[in-house]
């Protein structure tokens, strides 16, 4: 399948939804909420299980044998890859001052901060006026940013909260734009043999993945022990959330909710 093919097929999708968000916005529908509740429980109890006895003890035995500096280092690393993302999507919603913040972190991070090691565009803003700091955008967004309704609420499996909008747009950004996980397609990286390896590709993916379940391992813990219905505070809260990025509020961005960021 050729580049064009992929495109192609993005794009007619793409404009579906848009047609589909255009067209709703002159009778607002009511909110879907969770009609499929009880299939979302089911995955979200499985979810938990797999985190509880996989997810979250490799993410403590990661925590343990990583020295910090390391971690963070990582952790530095793969946000400056995730750039490339936020970058794609600030450019498709015509958001330029992300896009050249963004741009410019991606820049900076890469040539002065060795690949991204160090992230040196934050001490940048740090010291100055200068805002370098991370951008969240993605391509659930960007369909949001052009009228396309979030849809019904969604668990999707090892991924977590989810909706069918931004279920579209994690695959668009992971099998297109995604540095780390792109490659799978073939469409930007294949000419770079030794990238597009699944020998190469497969063990950074799991390595970004659960150096973000070990940043998550607090709040994580927190959230168990505070919610009285673990399941209803994730959906509302990650709900709100989404509807706070696509319109561009400030909002804390501490729960991860972006599992591959």
């Amino acid at each position: 399948m050729t580049i064009h093919t992929h495109f192609r097929a993005v794009i007619l999708i793409t404009a579906s939804l848009l047609l589909i968000g255009c067209a709703s916005t002159k009778t607002p529908p009511a909110d879907p909420g969770d009609p499929y509740e009880s299939m979302n429980r089911a995955i979200f109890n499985f979810n938990e299980k797999f985190d509880k006895h996989v997810f979250e003890p490799a993410a403590r035995g990661y925590r343990w044998i990583v020295p910090d500096p390391i971690e963070m280092l990582a952790s530095n690393f793969f946000s400056n890859l995730n750039d490339v993302v936020v970058l794609t999507n600030s450019i498709l919603q015509l958001n330029y001052q992300s896009a050249a913040a963004t741009g410019a972190r991606i820049f900076v991070n890469t040539t002065f901060g060795l690949f991204g090691l160090i992230d040196i565009a934050s001490d940048i803003t740090a010291a100055s006026d200068v805002n370098l700091n991370k951008r969240n955008e993605d391509f659930g967004q960007t369909l949001g940013h052009y009228g396309v309704g979030h849809g019904p609420y969604l668990v999707l499996p090892f991924l977590g909260p989810s909706s069918l909008r931004d279920g579209f747009g994690l695959a668009v950004d992971t099998l297109l734009f995604d540095p780390v996980t792109q490659g799978v397609t073939n469409v930007f990286l294949h000419h770079v043999d030794y990238i597009n390896k699944a020998s190469v590709r497969m063990p950074i993916a799991a390595a970004r993945t659960i150096g973000i379940r070990a940043q998550m391992l607090d709040t994580k813990k927190t959230i168990d022990e505070a919610a009285l219905d673990p399941y209803e505070f994730m959906r509302d809260a990650y709900m709100q959330r989404r509807e706070s990025l696509v319109n561009n509020k400030d909002v804390v961005d501490e729960m991860h909710w972006n599992r591959f960021q």
